[in-house]
């Protein structure tokens, strides 16, 4: 079935009222039936309860107008959530019936989708208590992939991956501790995204290690993705892993990507090709080279994950219900979860000993990289094949994922070239902690050279860039009035600070601008004009975190400086401003105040004189 609409597309339709939350509401419960893939769900929302939050969001839209959707970034987009993550007045099961519970209080991450306008369906199957990357250790049944049944589909957010992948719902929630938001990504031809730690409140979902767990999103496309990731990245005070995390910015030239030095996929010819080629894509049409990193330290981490005593995290979550319902626990669950037996204290602060090498390792790998890139599985087995071997099969599944949470990166999924046999192979970039948009930045980018849709790759970047995240730190107010506007040589600067534009206003009527003398990019001065002269002049208002303040400032060459501005409004911000003596008589500088900004003057220019200027 034909991917549900984008949530761009959804949002156009129901602003010109070609689409409205009833029909939309219809087409999903058809849509489901359509696909006749029982094994996705464990609980749906009622139809009747579907149609009358329909009927809420239409009544609340004929009252409120634009407005409305303006302040609800998802209305009307329907929604899935995997079943370890608690919505009130519908049970929570982990996939495990003897465990179920009917929580009161909705997920935090949850009431934010909810609070922007988005449609509840239901709660989708799993690999139980979020233990596998198969996605068929579950009472209520093997998920199957997408296109091939007798394919796993991956897990241990299998359902809340083929419920998208299948049309059903515009995009799902997953949980990620071990690679589980990423995997059946790339089983089922989707974008997973799973944040840096901390980003996105946990609070309401069943742990499974808690202190590597995070939710994860599954989307068609980088861009819903992102645009569900903006809703739901609030920090959570009631959540003690919830942190404030600083966002590093964009760097200014093409991103510093790496691959592993040594990839293995333990036999599977047609993944490695398919690998290949999709770098071979990268390489030839974005002009991105990668180079290479040793991968042997992020394997050493991936394998402490199951095979040391982290495998105990899981067993302190289940608590005493392990050993009373063992019985009623998957059997090679429950198995994976007795290593635990296995472990002392001391084996786990031992182990906690070597992760902290291991870390300061990968800080300095991306200390000269932004991003590595790796296969996301390396083979896609059969659920026979799962069958012979549960725990081996499922093993091979995280090489590329275990180490991630470990080791407190974050990660997007995404499609890259088919194999052969058809089946998806999708590659995963990662990152170190903050660098979300860094990766949505350039998987947008690569995504699109594989798209059915027109975007090119230049356009589906930009538009990841132009929509940060939340700031989750103080900022500083910063008008720019020439080489640093949008589109200008040195906006790059701007960007690389984390900075976000603010608006485009102009100044108070008290400035008049100059075109600098031997600057290079050329530099306006602006400077502020005697009482009852000057004018307005175009500005640009961007946000900058405080933390990079310093370094912006820093880096502003003489005769420039900062200081503060005046605004129209009436605001008071800090600013470019000049130094008298490049603006006095006799030093080059041309009064151009009467093009009322940079831009402008730039325009005024011969075709020779404005390529010159940067323009």
């Amino acid at each position: 079935m034909a991917r549900f609409a984008p949530i761009a597309t959804l949002l156009a339709q129901y602003a010109d009222g070609s689409l409205t939350p009833t029909q939309c509401v219809n087409e999903v419960l058809a849509r489901i039936e359509a696909a006749d893939r029982p094994e996705v769900w464990i609980h749906r929302v009622t139809p009747d309860a579907l149609l009358a939050r329909a009927r809420e969001l239409e009544a609340r839209l004929a009252r409120e107008g634009g407005a409305l959707l303006a302040a609800m970034p998802l209305f009307g987009v329907p929604f899935a959530v995997k079943d370890n993550v608690d919505v009130a007045g519908l049970p929570t099961t982990a996939a495990c019936p003897a465990y179920a519970y009917v929580p009161t209080e909705t997920a935090f991450a949850v009431e934010q989708l909810l609070a922007a306008g988005a449609i509840l369906v239901g709660k989708t199957n799993l690999d139980q208590f979020a233990t596998g990357l198969v996605g068929t250790r579950s009472p209520y049944g093997a998920v199957r992939q997408i296109d091939q049944p007798d394919r796993v589909s991956g897990g241990s957010s299998s359902g809340s991956a083929v419920a998208v992948a299948a049309g059903c719902v515009a995009f799902s929630l997953g949980t990620d501790t071990a690679g589980s938001g990423r995997v059946p990504a790339g089983f089922n031809n989707l974008v997973g995204l799973k944040p840096t730690l901390g980003l996105v409140s946990k609070r309401g979902v069943v742990p499974a290690c808690r202190s590597l767990d995070t939710l994860s999103i599954f989307a068609h496309d980088v861009a819903d993705a992102w645009r569900v990731l903006a809703q739901i990245a609030v920090f959570d005070a009631r959540d003690g892993y919830a942190r404030q995390v600083p966002a590093l910015g964009l760097p200014r030239a093409a991103l510093r990507v790496a691959v592993p030095d040594a990839v293995a996929f333990d036999g599977d010819a047609l993944a490695a090709a398919a690998y290949a080629q999709t770098l071979d894509a990268v390489r030839e049409q974005l002009g991105v080279v990668p180079t290479t990193v040793p991968f042997a330290p992020l394997q050493e981490a991936a394998v402490l994950l199951y095979d040391g005593p982290w495998v105990a995290e899981r067993r302190a979550a289940l608590g005493a219900f392990f050993d009373t319902h063992r019985a009623e626990i998957d059997p090679t669950v429950a198995a994976v979860i007795g290593k635990a037996d296995r472990y002392s204290a001391t084996d786990a602060f031992q182990a906690q000993y070597r992760m902290a090498e291991l870390r300061r390792e990968a800080e300095a790998m991306f200390a000269s990289i932004d991003v590595l890139v790796v296969p996301t599985t390396p083979t896609h087995p059969t659920i026979a094949a799962l069958r012979d071997d549960p725990i081996g099969v499922n093993s091979q599944l995280g090489r590329y994922t275990n180490f991630v949470n470990l080791l407190d990166l974050c990660a997007l999924a995404i499609p890259g070239v088919r194999r052969a046999d058809g089946l998806p192979a999708g590659i995963t970039l990662i990152g170190p902690a903050g660098a979300d948009q860094r990766l949505a930045v350039l998987g947008a980018r690569i995504a699109a050279l594989f798209a059915d849709n027109n975007d090119t790759p230049d356009e589906a970047g930009a538009a990841i860039a132009d929509l940060p995240l939340p700031y989750a730190e103080p900022t500083v107010a910063v008008a720019v009035v020439g080489a640093h506007l949008r589109g200008q040589p040195l906006n790059w600067q701007l960007r690389e600070a984390g900075a976000r534009l603010q608006a485009s206003t102009r100044t108070a009527p008290q400035y008049h601008l100059y075109a600098l003398a031997g600057t290079t990019p050329p530099k306006p001065g602006l400077a502020r004009a005697a009482a009852g002269s000057g004018s307005a002049i175009e500005v640009e208002v961007w946000e900058l975190p405080l933390r990079t303040f310093g370094k912006f400032v820093a880096d502003v060459p003489a005769p420039l400086g900062i200081g503060t501005l005046e605004l129209e409004d009436g605001r008071h911000v800090k600013g470019f401003i000049c130094e008298p003596a490049a603006i006095a008589d006799g030093a080059g500088a041309r009064d151009i105040t009467a093009f009322g900004g940079w831009r402008a003057y730039l325009a005024s220019l011969t075709p020779a004189a404005t390529e010159r200027a940067g323009a």
